[in-house]
């Protein structure tokens, strides 16, 4: 679709359901969100999207940042006339969904953020993105793939025999990507302004999952964002990292399910 002058990968369940609109995390794409999304369908209309250079929404040339990017979930939440609907964010597009609940209130029934904060990106992990940035300049993805799994996910999934096949596909999906658009995302990502000043304006009803092993935004983080957001239900799943989604889905949907009911 084309959308607030970007191309933009959408996948639409069609379902007659209440519309939900998945908003997925850095270097990923709405795949993140398949299981729930399978789980789901069948009462919902469910709505993924890839931001721009990511997944397979091709790169522009510009408008990585966060207010740009929240402006895109917003034209297509009203090109595609979803309002309001369910918004699911997690990581980065959890930063979407806090810009779009706080400034569109209308749009949103309802707002539910994963692994995600409202603070800017610490000031001790910039220098790290960006050496890792330059690494991939010279010597492509392929060598910092470990590095950013560990930050991706936790412990309990990174060592389970059982996620083995799973791991090698994300590894793999880790080096599809556009590097271009993955450069621009990145430095979206960690130059962004906070949104915690405007998380009083958040009416819409807000669930907060952490992941107990998220080591990309510790649930102190999380915690914090929630109780600045009026009657946020703020719930800890353990074992899970920083793509709770994927390492356990399971959990992850009960949660939404229950959430989802509750604001009809």
């Amino acid at each position: 679709m084309d959308v607030n002058g970007a191309k933009l990968w959408v996948e639409d369940s069609g379902g007659s359901g209440p519309p939900i609109v998945f908003s997925h995390g850095l270097l990923w794409s709405g795949a993140m969100y398949a299981p729930q999304v399978a789980a789901l369908r069948d009462r919902y209309r469910c709505i993924s999207f890839d931001f721009r250079g990511q997944g397979q929404s091709p790169a522009a040339d510009s408008g990585y940042d966060m207010d740009t990017l929240s402006r895109d979930a917003i034209a297509l939440i009203e090109q595609l006339k979803l309002g309001p609907c369910h918004f699911v964010g997690l990581s980065m597009g959890g930063f979407i969904g806090m810009r779009v609940a706080a400034r569109r209130p209308e749009l949103l029934r309802s707002l539910s953020l994963l692994e995600t904060a409202a603070d800017a990106e610490p000031f001790w992990n910039r220098p790290r993105y960006r050496a890792m940035l330059a690494v991939e300049r010279l010597f492509g993805m392929r060598p910092l793939v470990g590095a950013v799994m560990k930050i991706m996910f936790g412990r309990a999934f990174l060592t389970d025999a059982a996620h083995a096949a799973e791991r090698d596909a994300l590894r793999r999906r880790l080096l599809d990507n556009d590097m271009k658009g993955m450069r621009h995302a990145i430095l979206g990502v960690i130059t962004r302004k906070p949104i915690a000043p405007e998380l009083h304006k958040i009416g819409a009803p807000t669930l907060v999952l952490s992941g107990a092993g998220d080591v990309a935004v510790a649930s102190a983080r999380s915690r914090q964002m929630a109780d600045a957001i009026a009657g946020a239900k703020f719930v800890v799943v353990p074992r899970a990292g920083h793509t709770s989604t994927l390492e356990e889905p399971a959990l992850i949907t009960a949660e939404l399910e229950q959430f989802l009911s509750s604001v009809g």
